[in-house]
């Protein structure tokens, strides 16, 4: 893994990782609160995983007032330095919503997407986007939706609730996906800036529209998700035409990640 800081226009950095050339390339947007090293289970040889922390996690720098199409002016300036024209986008969870809104503005250069227990837009019609939320995952959005200040202090004093897993939740937390404790523990320990500007990106219009998407898109999302409920990629589905849902039994928001491989698998032996 190739680790740098990529220096912006106007100030900004970005700390950005590499695995370096493969037949295929997929970048890839972490959840909320994540650092930016890419997926553990899924590192293969065939597979150039490249990502970054978002702005304000671990050494990149806040970008005030992004939004989650600004992942797409990110994205591109990344591959742009790695003289990379072409490429597949995946995410989980809020980095789901960033690897759609790629796929949306980046129809030149997104070869396929797919997104895992992704959140729609807040704004999206007909979806009541809170409905099935655990009381905390609510809780900590509409304190967002009510502003920086209210976001600030609902931090403050937040503490993790388990009610939003599920038992096979916990499970893959402490199996198949315990390598989320690597990149989760070091972003919490950092404060709760990158936590509070996500948040507050996903409450605000993204600044694109995810129907205009034509790359193929895959969404993945656990029928008992209590994070973020799965009607939110129902919705992502109804509206994005080259879409294909596919809801796991049984999954809350952490295990379906084990069925990421599959959606790998699809990233690169189909598109």
């Amino acid at each position: 893994m190739i680790e740098t800081d990529l220096e912006l226009p106007g100030g900004q950095r970005l700390h950005i990782y590499d695995t370096g050339p493969a037949r295929h390339t997929v970048f890839w947007h972490h959840g909320t609160p994540n650092m930016g090293t890419p997926p553990a289970p899924l590192i293969r040889p065939d597979v150039r995983w490249v990502s970054y922390d978002r702005p304000a996690y671990g050494t990149s720098t806040p970008l005030p007032g992004r939004t989650v199409g600004s992942a797409a002016d990110l994205v591109s300036a990344v591959a742009d330095a790695l003289d990379i024209d072409r490429f597949a986008v995946m995410g989980h969870s809020g980095g789901g919503s960033h690897a759609v809104a790629c796929a949306a503005k980046l129809t030149d250069r997104v070869t396929a997407v797919a997104a895992l227990a992704t959140v729609a837009p807040s704004d999206a019609a007909g979806l009541d986007w809170f409905d099935g939320m655990a009381a905390a995952s609510e809780a900590s959005l509409r304190a967002a939706a009510a502003g920086r200040a209210a976001k600030e202090k609902h931090e403050a004093s937040a503490e993790f609730d388990p009610g939003v897993f599920t038992p096979a939740d916990f499970d893959a937390l402490s199996g198949t996906q315990s390598w989320l404790g690597a990149v989760v523990d070091p972003a919490i320990a950092a404060g709760p800036d990158g936590l509070i500007d996500d948040d507050l990106a996903y409450v605000a219009s993204w600044g694109c529209d995810p129907a205009t998407i034509t790359a193929p898109m895959l969404l993945l999302h656990g029928e008992e998700d209590r994070m973020i409920p799965a009607s939110h990629s129902a919705w992502l589905a109804t509206h994005c035409p080259t879409a294909e849902l596919r809801r796991t039994p049984g999954d809350g928001h952490i295990s379906v990640l084990n069925h990421a491989p599959e959606a790998l698998d699809w990233l690169t032996e189909s598109h």
